[in-house]
């Protein structure tokens, strides 16, 4: 996989975020002011995940709609966009439950947590979703998930009130 961010779509201009941070150690996180990503739950059907196109970054992996935050964007206003921008996610039907944050002092990612009011459709609305689907709390840990969002479930998972 390449270090420069996919090609955009024709009219499109990159967002100054839209860029790639590196660690001491090397390792290369997205999202030059941060990242966030939005946890939906709802009762009755689980948690939606996003599986992740071959190209992206942990490309086939499950993990949650979310990407890079604009600079001075909140953490949640940027979960909640880019989950609308991601997958058509309807942020009038959320109440939002908890943030977790993982700061690492040069970047940091940020999970807001949410309860569906009701249930929705998530529809693929870009190029970085392979599927969307609702995953039943007790299966998530059955899917190739996301590294990040592998490490974080158990602790996000208990404030789903299943």
């Amino acid at each position: 996989m390449s270090d420069r961010p996919p090609p955009l779509p024709p009219g499109y201009i990159r967002d100054p975020g839209d860029t790639w941070v590196y660690g001491p150690d090397g390792a290369k996180f997205w999202g030059l002011f941060g990242a966030a990503g939005l946890l939906v739950w709802h009762p009755s059907v689980g948690i939606l995940l996003q599986h992740r196109v071959g190209w992206s970054h942990f490309g086939g992996t499950w993990g949650l709609p979310g990407g890079a935050r604009k600079e001075g964007e909140s953490a949640v206003d940027g979960a909640l966009r880019e989950a609308a921008e991601e997958a058509t996610v309807p942020a009038h039907l959320l109440r939002i439950i908890h943030t977790s944050v993982l700061d690492l002092g040069y970047w940091s990612y940020t999970t807001v947590v949410a309860e569906a009011t009701e249930v929705f459709e998530p529809i693929i609305a870009d190029a970085e979703s392979a599927e969307l689907r609702w995953v039943p709390v007790s299966e998530v840990e059955s899917l190739p998930l996301h590294p990040g969002f592998g490490e974080a479930w158990a602790g996000l998972r208990t404030y789903l009130a299943e």
